[in-house]
């Protein structure tokens, strides 16, 4: 069984000729790899990733033949530079400030255009999970209060609905508590 990727020749195949039809048919990529995933019992970022992977093989026989007479391409990945990342990081922070959440404060920055949202989006959340470090001094160094990193924000999390749980936990106990406590009286007063 002759594999491109991870997937046989024939799910490739499956995968490419999927994609090229529903793109011809008006479809969005993140629909159609979602729905791919969803009919092959594969995730939606794996069947994305698959694909872009594919695309970068051109020049492999296989691939160039699975592609022939399909206009599929990747557009050019675009890394920010780290003088865009730092401005991205001062106008995100600076938005946040004004009580924006995250995603707004994005849109804000973006100005609408849904393409550099995402990559935005997809750059800060980056940022807060790998670079945590450099999200603190950027807040400082505009004078705001610093991001919680990625782990301290999922600690917040697990805390809240620990105390969620236990608050529901302890409000059950205090409701059998007292009807026992009135079930008490009500026999003593007998």
């Amino acid at each position: 069984m002759n594999k491109i990727n991870g997937y046989t020749e024939e799910e490739a195949t499956g995968l490419i000729e999927y994609i090229y039809s529903g793109r011809n048919a008006g479809k969005t990529l993140s629909y159609l790899f979602e729905t791919y995933g969803r009919e092959h019992s594969r995730a939606k970022g794996s069947v994305r990733n698959y694909y872009y992977a594919f695309l970068k093989k051109r020049g492999d026989e296989r691939v160039d033949r699975i592609l022939k007479d399909k206009d599929l391409h990747a557009g050019e990945v675009k890394p920010f530079t780290e003088e865009e990342t730092d401005e991205l990081l001062k106008k995100v922070l600076s938005e946040k400030s004004k009580g924006y959440s995250v995603r707004r404060a994005i849109m804000n920055v973006s100005e609408g255009d849904e393409r550099l949202m995402l990559r935005m989006q997809n750059k800060y959340r980056n940022l807060l999970k790998k670079q945590p470090e450099r999200v603190a001094k950027a807040a400082r160094e505009a004078g705001l209060p610093e991001e919680k990193s990625f782990l301290q924000r999922r600690l917040e999390r697990e805390i809240d609905d620990l105390y969620s749980r236990l608050a529901i936990d302890l409000r059950r106990e205090n409701a059998r508590l007292k009807a026992e406590l009135e079930k008490l009286r009500k026999e003593r007063e007998e």
